[in-house]
């Protein structure tokens, strides 16, 4: 099955230097079918103006996980992390016992990402956080596993503590390709136009859209024009 949302039915957040598009209920946008997706709590979608950003603020116990989509973002946390995350890469942040962080863009430059939320499947755990430039596989029918809590996978993705898998990266018009699902998955376009097919569902899907995936083994994706996706495959509760 698959639910699609399209961007203009998403939740909105207009505070000046951040405006946000909110799949999940949080802040003050609260709906009550829109909860969560399984252990997928947030997937917000930032636009950050130029030497603005999140003062220092506290997390604990969940993964947090950003795709920069353009400009960079500067991270600094209590725990001596520090660094910058530009467009292309990606960053873990495990909250675990309990973490302060400031997150801020120091540029000219507008900042977009994606911020997403997964609850653990482990608490308590010693925060850590890391990044990664992402990179394309050498198969174009294949989406690059980005971030994953498998230890078979911890030498090629980002690791965090939940059985999870994110795939993601660019696509080319004209591609196809399946992919398969573990539990259920949450479909990302960050950029571009697609087309999705499940046993029985045919959607096409644009820029800033999401949709859920769920009581499916894989699913076949067209790419009807140059695009970005990311794919969240987590574990239901």
């Amino acid at each position: 099955m698959i639910k699609h949302y399209p961007l203009n039915q998403l939740g909105r957040a207009d505070h000046g230097w951040l405006k946000s598009y909110f799949h999940f209920s949080f802040a003050n946008y609260y709906n009550p079918d829109r909860i969560s997706f399984g252990t997928l709590r947030v997937i917000n979608d930032d636009w950050i103006a130029p030497n603005s950003g999140f003062p220092a603020h506290p997390h604990r116990n969940m993964e947090i996980i950003s795709f920069i989509r353009s400009g960079a973002i500067s991270h600094q946390d209590s725990e001596g992390n520090a660094g910058e995350t530009s467009a292309g890469e990606v960053q873990v942040m495990s909250a675990g016992t309990g973490i302060k962080h400031s997150e801020f863009n120091m540029t000219n430059e507008p900042l977009t990402l994606y911020q997403i939320w997964i609850e653990p499947n482990e608490k308590n755990v010693t925060p850590r956080w890391e990044t990664k430039i992402l990179t394309n596989t050498e198969d174009n029918t294949v989406l690059p596993l980005l971030v994953s809590g498998y230890p078979e996978d911890k030498n090629n993705a980002l690791y965090i503590h939940q059985f999870a898998r994110i795939y993601g990266g660019p696509l080319t018009k004209g591609m196809q390709c399946t992919q398969k699902i573990e539990h259920q998955m949450y479909l990302l376009v960050s950029a571009g136009k697609i087309k999705v097919t499940d046993n029985k569902n045919v959607i096409v899907m644009h820029k800033g859209d999401g949709a859920e995936i769920s009581q499916q083994k894989k699913i076949k994706i067209e790419v009807l024009e140059n695009s970005d996706i990311i794919l969240i495959d987590a574990p239901i509760k």
